[in-house]
């Protein structure tokens, strides 16, 4: 089913994953797809999809289990951020795309790094809010600072969503009715089977993936993200790190593309020139 509002055509895309709600602006500029963090949506994107459309071809997915993309026909398999690289990966093959810039935020950020190993078209990769680690649950601790627990609990409480969309998104998130119904929305075993997996002995070594990948990686953070370990992440040995330093803008937290995109969006249109 294919339905056009304000010139952005949504449209849904049949994968051995899930069916998968995408947002595609369309025109001939360079791709440029959002991926959104766990039990988000594409919609938290609006403000850099009305920036960016026209020049770019944006493109803005809900992962398998969030918003109005179908849950997973095999949630074990799907929902890691390996089963969500290969869901995105053929999402952008079902709808021709040769070269792609990725912006992924948080959970959409580790995505995005999983691109790096398994998608040659990937030609750029901005994340936010995401600290590449590598393998084990020691390892993955190093990155974040403490107080994930929501981040893997499969049920929510009442107080639980309050939390969440709060500590997500800054304080007058709960005024956005979308974002709170996109983590009630959320299928809870995304959240418990995805952090499962992230901690296991099998997950891939970001860190690694990071530290050598051959694509310029930019790194955008709020300065008070409240989940990540500002050290860790400046700390590391990127190869390809744009403009060689990572970027932690004053005054937001974990979702500053939203909080602030009059701050962040400069950055990322920055970056994107780039590749023209």
């Amino acid at each position: 089913m294919t339905t056009t509002h304000d010139d952005i055509h949504y449209y849904d895309i049949k994968t051995r994953y899930a069916g998968i709600s995408l947002i595609d602006t369309g025109g001939n500029g360079l791709p440029v797809l959002f991926i959104h963090g766990n039990s988000s949506c594409k919609e938290i994107f609006r403000h850099q999809i009305n920036r960016l459309k026209g020049k770019y071809r944006v493109l803005a997915l809900d992962l398998p289990g969030h918003g109005l993309s179908a849950n997973a026909s095999e949630p074990r398999q799907t929902y890691s951020m390996p089963g969500y690289a290969r869901t995105v990966i053929e999402v952008l093959e079902k709808i021709g795309i040769n070269r792609v810039v990725v912006f992924g935020w948080s959970l959409g950020g580790h995505v995005g790094l999983e691109m790096l190993a398994l998608y040659p078209k990937v030609v750029g990769l901005m994340i936010c809010g995401t600290p590449p680690v590598s393998v084990g649950a020691e390892n993955v601790a190093l990155g974040f600072r403490p107080g994930l627990g929501l981040a893997g609990k499969a049920e929510f409480t009442e107080e639980d969503v309050k939390n969440f969309v709060s500590d997500t998104y800054g304080a007058n998130a709960s005024d956005e009715p979308f974002i709170v119904d996109a983590v009630v929305r959320t299928d809870g075993l995304a959240r418990q089977y995805m952090f499962e997996a992230f901690l296991s002995p099998q997950a891939t070594n970001q860190k690694l993936l990071a530290e050598t990948s051959e694509i310029p990686l930019a790194i955008v953070n709020g300065a008070n993200d409240p989940y990540i370990n500002f050290d860790y992440i400046n700390g590391l040995n990127y190869r390809n790190l744009w403009k060689g330093e990572v970027f932690n803008l004053t005054g937001v937290g974990h979702a500053p593309f939203w909080e602030a995109s009059a701050l962040f969006n400069p950055k990322l249109v920055e970056f994107l020139e780039g590749f023209q």
